[in-house]
């Protein structure tokens, strides 16, 4: 895992009244986690981490639409559609994604969830359970169960961090925030845990989110809040067009209720805190070595915005010419034209960081050694303030806008994922 962190919240603009606080997922109050070394992976890293939510809790939950589901997604789903949104505790192992085992799959997340409700004194339809790693590997039982005593004695307040490690799989850092504002008289948290870094085009989800806050909102509202927030986050990244097998976001809310007229502000404050992540996992694609984010204007609305957006990111030929510093901007106008949204082709405006490269659906003259020395400064200030190679489209006079965040491609996301099992 690197030694050097993301960029300091700091760095990226806030909603007003948000500011960055300590601690990640157990900052908002009366939420608990805990990190473990339950021995899951052969490497020796923390592998069960556990959240448990107040009282009260609902949860919104947001999962892949892949064909192909690991059975934890399906028994997440379903759990939260019976109880109405309420649940207490989640569940999550790395090192095994439990997907493609057939009925065992189901039978050994029904008995983590039963074993774990037991010792939480929780009724077991108000446990889920997400699972991470290489498909096809059921989850060593018999360890997963050991795991469980001490998984639940280290429950704790200061539990986030532990448990934001114990859910890596090839992710090179931990990926954390947490912000607070005050809404109506009150201070209100937000905190908020991801992983992932390969096998990332989410489609509903993330590879895996967790979210907590401490406001109390109407269960439908909630998960309407976070159908939105995801939209503009974790469906705007990706980093190799892989849509997984597992992908799960969950977002829990409890506490005392808020007024319906902060919700607009505690919207505002989820997006920060879903993005933020959505960025972190888009940088620490596998093999990266800069953050692509590329911002769309003049669509006919935000969602064909954010759609032209994440088909440049991920357009492996855009993503090789970012990681080559060539500022090959014939790639960019190309895969936006393939995203299945409708634009004027002669209104196309490009920039690639300050470098105004088209205009009117025309060419421009601009300094290419400048803005291929634009990229090449992003890429070196890996994990800094300025590692973000910025795309600018304006592809008409509509008022949709939005954002999608990427990597470049390169030789050692290859090696990565050549030798992941051998």
């Amino acid at each position: 895992m690197r030694a050097a962190s993301l960029a300091p919240l700091s760095a990226f603009p806030l909603p007003p009244g948000w500011q960055a606080i300590a601690g990640g997922l157990t900052a908002p109050e009366g939420f608990l986690a805990a990190g473990i070394t339950a021995g899951l992976k052969p490497s020796g890293n923390p592998d069960l981490a556990l959240l448990l939510a107040p009282l009260g809790a609902v949860c919104a939950g947001s999962f892949t639409l892949n064909r192909v589901r690991a059975a934890c997604v399906d028994l997440c789903a379903e759990r939260l559609d019976a109880r109405g949104g309420q649940a207490r505790a989640v569940l999550t192992n790395s090192g095994q994604a439990n997907a493609c085992t057939g009925e065992r799959g189901l039978i050994d997340s029904l008995k983590a969830t039963e074993e774990l409700a037991k010792r939480l004194g929780l009724e077991a339809e108000e446990v889920l359970i997400c699972s991470t790693g290489v498909i096809g590997q059921p989850i060593p039982m018999d360890t997963l169960l050991a795991g469980l005593d001490p998984l639940v004695a280290a429950l704790s307040r200061q539990g986030g961090e532990a448990a934001a490690r114990a859910i890596l799989t090839t992710d090179l850092i931990d990926k954390q925030i947490a912000l607070e504002a005050d809404l109506g008289g009150r201070t209100v948290r937000i905190g908020g845990m991801a992983k992932g870094s390969g096998m990332i085009h989410p489609n509903m989800a993330t590879m895996l989110g967790y979210l907590s806050c401490d406001a109390g909102v109407p269960a439908e509202t909630w998960q309407a809040m976070v159908r939105r927030v995801v939209d503009r986050s974790f469906n705007a990244i990706t980093v190799d067009g892989d849509t997984s097998t597992n992908d799960t976001f969950l977002a829990f809310a409890a506490g005392e209720p808020l007024s319906p007229e902060h919700w607009p502000a505690l919207e505002a404050g989820l997006a920060a805190v879903s993005q933020h992540l959505a960025r972190a996992i888009a940088r620490d694609g596998e093999g990266a070595t800069c953050l692509i984010e590329v911002r769309v204007e003049g669509a006919v609305d935000d969602a064909a915005a954010r759609a032209i957006g994440r088909t440049v990111c991920s357009s492996s030929l855009v993503k090789c010419a970012i990681h080559g510093r060539d500022p090959n901007w014939g790639r960019i106008v190309a895969a936006a034209g393939r995203a299945g949204v409708g634009f004027d082709p002669d209104a196309v405006a490009l920039w690639l960081g300050e470098h105004q490269l088209m205009a009117a659906g025309q060419p421009l003259a601009f300094d290419r050694p400048a803005a291929s020395r634009y990229m090449k400064e992003r890429a070196a200030g890996a994990y800094l303030l300025d590692d973000t190679v910025l795309i600018r489209l304006l592809v008409g006079e509509g008022p949709g806008k939005g954002a999608a965040w990427g990597c470049d491609l390169t030789d050692q996301y290859v090696r990565i994922n050549a030798d992941y099992t051998t």
